[in-house]
């Protein structure tokens, strides 16, 4: 019997295993083979974004801030997938995908409540690159303003900043990815206001810890080496990510 946590009007399944994983992967990349197009169109707005973003830091010396940049990526990656999260809704609909379909999910249904979701992600980001800077301060404040080569970081204090950054981003990371995995989903596919969104994707990840947990990981992982090769990866990457994630929200949310 499945596992169910009732969250008034949904139930969240809490009986989630490595197989829904796998099995979530399979289906985005399905989705991802079926409309290339349109995966191949949201994840080159973030390789042309790295790559800008690469272009400009080391043009001004900054090649260091890459890598709070780059781990800040994790964050806006649930976001990027709203236009990809139509385009499986559709398909497992049977419903026409279009550009309109799939650009109009961006506004959300009308009620303002993804947009909201977006600003919350929005001043995530911002405030991790605020507290990197802080750290950067704090660590290397002898050192000239601004991070400017790698170089730096291999010394004590810069491996000690690396240190604290990284603890610190990854709590950062855990509690956005609590509040949006499976909210942003349920935004593009329900009426609902993004508070309720946000206590169903708060259950889902507290009754399925070890599972939600170890997907988070996989995200970060394959979001990070995605972005080695100038950010190349995201083409494939980030579209499949966004399909697959889709795939486990209804596999949480089955049909209440």
């Amino acid at each position: 019997m499945t596992e169910q946590v009732q969250i008034a009007p949904v139930k969240v399944a809490g009986d989630l295993d490595a197989g829904d994983l796998r099995a979530a992967l399979a289906a985005g990349w399905r989705d991802f083979v079926a409309c290339p197009v349109y995966g191949l169109f949201f994840g080159g707005i973030y390789v042309a974004m790295g790559a800008a973003l690469y272009y400009g830091l080391v043009t001004r010396g900054a090649v260091a801030w890459l890598l709070p940049l780059a781990a800040g990526f994790p964050l806006l990656g649930p976001f990027a997938g709203v236009g990809l999260y139509e385009i499986s809704r559709r398909r497992e609909m049977g419903l026409p995908v279009s550009w309109g379909s799939t650009l109009g999910a961006l506004r959300g249904r009308g009620d303002e409540q993804l947009i909201m979701m977006g600003g919350i992600v929005f001043i995530a980001f911002s405030f991790w690159i605020g507290l990197a800077h802080g750290i950067f301060a704090i660590f290397l404040s002898n050192a000239n303003s601004g991070l400017h080569s790698l170089g730096m970081l291999q010394s004590g204090a810069g491996l000690a900043m690396l240190a604290v950054g990284s603890v610190v981003g990854a709590v950062m990371a855990l509690a956005l990815y609590s509040i949006t995995v499976i909210s942003l989903p349920m935004l593009v596919d329900r009426d609902v206001d993004f508070i309720t969104a946000i206590i169903v994707s708060l259950a889902t990840v507290r009754s399925n810890t070890a599972i939600m947990l170890a997907w988070a990981i996989v995200m970060a992982m394959l979001l990070f080496l995605a972005m080695l090769p100038f950010f190349l990866g995201l083409l494939v990457a980030l579209p499949v990510l966004g399909h697959a994630t889709w795939h486990l929200y209804r596999r949480v949310v089955g049909g209440s």
